[in-house]
C-alpha cells in the first residue's frame, strides 16, 4: 500500500534549494522532524504550516497536495 502524501514540503524545499536542516534551524525544531514533515512521515500542525509557508515565501496551500482528484 502507497504511503498517502498531504504535503509538498520536500518540493517546494527543492524549489527553493533549501535544505530541510535550514527549515529546522529556522522554525528551531529538529533536524529530524523537518525531515518527518518533508518525508510525510509526520505531519505539521496549521499554525507550523503557516510559519513553514512563510520561511520559504510561498502560498500556504502551495504546501499542501489537493484533495481533489483530477
Amino acid at each position: 500500500m502507497e504511503k498517502k502524501k498531504y504535503n509538498r514540503i520536500k518540493a517546494v524545499l527543492a524549489e527553493k534549494s533549501t535544505l530541510s536542516k535550514d527549515l529546522a534551524k529556522h522554525l528551531e525544531v529538529t533536524d529530524e522532524t523537518a525531515s518527518r514533515w518533508a518525508s510525510n512521515s509526520a505531519q505539521p500542525s496549521i499554525a507550523t504550516l503557516f510559519q513553514i509557508a512563510n520561511f520559504l515565501e510561498v502560498d500556504v496551500r502551495t504546501l499542501l497536495v489537493s484533495n481533489l482528484q483530477s
